[in-house]
């Protein structure tokens, strides 16, 4: 379950990578380079981590890792694609919240990779082998289109409450959505 949840958000990520890039003028001036999706949500800018007193973290990743553990939340939530994750649900429902830190860390790594950072390596699964019960015991299911749909519409849910500004959800969406016939399988 942990490992699926890492997958959907972490495929977001990844598609970020493409948009990364330089535009370079013919002249005599210095080429001038695309800022990065994490650049753009802060980079390697140290700030206090508020989850962690007197530890120190990138604002980029802590933008990452409070969009991801919002959109964590907020499938949680929703009746359209929870069903997908019972095994952490049963285990948050119970207390036991190593699942979900995992999954946090996972999809965090995952994001900060894909959006352009330097300082953080993602190791889970790939993303067919993450959405496949198959290969993934805690993926209770096959995803199909409406189900990523939702998926999408709920990371945009959670980068709004973190008040991510429209220009850099849509980077985010089209990183998203460009995973797509990874995750849906069914």
């Amino acid at each position: 379950m942990k490992k699926v949840q890492t997958v959907f958000l972490i495929t977001a990520i990844m598609a970020a990578i493409g948009l990364l890039g330089s535009s370079c003028k013919k002249s005599n001036t210095a080429p001038v380079i695309a800022q990065t999706l994490y650049d753009s949500l802060g980079g390697t800018t140290m700030v206090s981590d508020p989850a962690v007193q007197g530890a120190m973290i990138e604002k980029g990743r802590l933008g990452i890792r409070s969009v991801v553990d919002s959109a964590i939340f907020v499938i949680a939530a929703d009746t359209n694609i929870n069903r997908y994750f019972k095994v952490l649900l049963q285990e948050v429902s119970s207390g036991n919240m190593s699942g979900f830190n995992a999954l946090s860390k996972n999809l965090t790594d995952f994001f900060c990779v894909g959006t352009g950072a330097k300082n953080f390596t993602y190791s889970g699964k790939d993303m067919v082998s993450a959405h496949n019960p198959a290969t993934n015991p805690r993926m209770n299911g096959k995803a199909m289109n409406d189900d990523f749909d939702s998926f999408i519409n709920d990371v945009v849910i959670a980068a709004k409450k973190n008040r991510l500004p429209d220009y850099l959800i849509a980077r985010l969406g089209t990183i998203i959505n460009s995973l797509r016939s990874q995750v849906v399988q069914a």
